[in-house]
């Protein structure tokens, strides 16, 4: 039977703790027919001694380095160019891959031949992979984008044609985080998007990454929202679908601050200050 190339997309810095799990994660699927590109993005921890155990297990890996740390979306647009497979995706070097998430992905794509990239569902777990929840299913509504519909996920094991990908300009070399949102929006500008209903994928939630720091993450996924607002040239009137979607999102956020104790705290101190002002 006849099994395009999957090509594996692995980004890593300073991940060595976690990455031989990762990859076994791969080596253990049932779809047999793919790749792991994996490149290095100048790391200090011992990733390196694991390369030479990991490329002498398996020819299917390859290694590629940065030659100083560049960052994520340099890293992660380098993996999808060095990439060789009909289909991609990536995978953080902290996260697995559950035994049937290519077999799933494929069956899609052979399902879905206008769609150019796949969502798939995923349990968040902690630092030792024990379950803590499934992640929501992603539902677009007729004629809605995935940049209009506003619940960005995340989702964090979507594979995309690679056909699909070189017809856009590509990751945003520069950006620090929001690299896999993106690519999303990049893509639904050449395509479809297909969701799957099932669970493919363990994501780990471990403190110190760039995903667990919500200030720094919600910044960068902000400057991709309105990198892609430019990019289509839609207009941002108080009418706009867009508009009012950020403006839900943005009182959502402002009314998680103010249930906060630290901010009720904060007011009652600044009460007489106020009434001064008066």
């Amino acid at each position: 039977m006849d099994q395009p190339l999957f090509s594996i997309l692995i980004a890593n810095y300073n991940n060595g703790h976690y990455l031989m799990e990762a990859v076994e994660s791969v080596r253990q699927q049932t779809y047999s027919n793919w790749e792991i590109i994996l490149v290095d993005d100048g790391s200090t921890d011992n990733s390196h001694e694991l390369y030479k155990q990991l490329v002498e297990q398996d020819s299917r890996i390859h290694i590629f380095f940065n030659e100083e740390n560049k960052g994520c979306g340099y890293t992660k647009r380098r993996c999808a160019e060095l990439a060789n497979g009909v289909l991609c995706g990536f995978l953080d070097p902290d996260d697995v891959l559950l035994p049937n998430a290519l077999q799933v992905s494929m069956r899609n794509m052979a399902e879905n031949p206008d769609a150019v990239l796949f969502f798939s569902r995923f349990y968040f777990c902690d630092e030792k992979l024990n379950l803590i929840r499934e992640s929501r299913l992603l539902k677009l509504k007729e004629g809605e984008t995935y940049l209009e519909h506003g619940d960005y996920g995340p989702e964090v094991f979507a594979s995309f044609l690679r056909e699909a990908y070189f017809k856009t300009e590509g990751i945003n070399p520069y950006l620090r985080a929001g690299v896999d949102q993106d690519l999303y929006f990049r893509l639904e500008e050449v395509g479809h998007i297909s969701v799957i209903d099932e669970v493919t994928y363990k994501y780990r939630l471990c403190q110190g990454s760039v995903s667990y720091d919500g200030d720094y993450a919600l910044f960068w996924n902000w400057k991709v929202r309105f990198d892609a607002i430019e990019r289509r040239d839609l207009m941002m009137g108080k009418d706009s679908v867009l508009y009012k979607t950020f403006h839900v999102r943005l009182v959502e956020e402002a009314d998680k601050v103010r249930a906060t104790k630290t901010y009720r705290l904060g007011r009652f101190l600044l009460k007489p200050f106020a009434w001064i002002k008066r």
